[in-house]
């Protein structure tokens, strides 16, 4: 199930219909999740956005005059998110952007209102050098969702990841319930 070419557990384009299906809907409602975060207007980033299962959600959270920044390592990911997008009349405001696994590699001057990293920080070689990339991308008051899965990251898994952030300098906001994993709010 996961992609080979790439270090750690990086699932594989071939396995995306388990990333985006309407079971995974009932159980893990995008608008649920992301909703209270996004406003029009907002800039908001999807890391790891696999074959577009928040992004679409988070491109109409933000409206006509948001923008969405889809991240991911493979291209065949990016390309579901563009097809969808284009079906949605969308693709203005929903960007495609490829990275590679050591570095998010957006512009500098990239600043964001919402960033969501649902299920994916696990799965990045040095989660130290991944969140201080985060934190260059956030906006001074914008919101970082970390959401890591309970059956690939352990409690204390996930509290060496808040650690690490903590020393960066994100600061907890919150920890929000029924986000469908571990799940931290944080701010800069």
């Amino acid at each position: 199930m996961y992609n080979k070419k790439f270090k750690g557990d990086v699932c594989s384009h071939s396995h995306s219909f388990f990333l985006d299906n309407f079971v995974r809907r009932i159980l893990q409602n995008p608008k649920r999740i992301i909703g209270e975060y996004i406003r029009e207007g907002d800039t908001s980033i999807d890391l790891g956005c696999g074959p577009g299962y928040f992004s679409i959600d988070m491109a109409q959270l933000a409206g006509k005059t948001g923008k969405m920044i889809a991240v991911d390592l493979q291209e065949e990911m990016l390309t579901k998110v563009g097809k969808k997008a284009a079906a949605k009349n969308m693709s203005e405001r929903i960007h495609l952007h490829q990275c590679d696994q050591n570095r998010i590699g957006l512009p500098p001057e990239t600043k964001a209102d919402f960033i969501l990293a649902f299920y994916m920080v696990h799965e990045t070689p040095d989660k130290g050098a991944f969140l201080e990339q985060v934190k260059e991308l956030l906006r001074p008051g914008g919101k970082f969702l970390l959401v890591e899965p309970i059956f690939h990251v352990s409690k204390i898994q996930f509290e060496k990841i808040l650690a690490v952030a903590g020393k960066i300098g994100f600061k907890q906001v919150d920890r929000p319930k029924r986000k469908g994993g571990r799940s931290v709010l944080l701010s800069i």
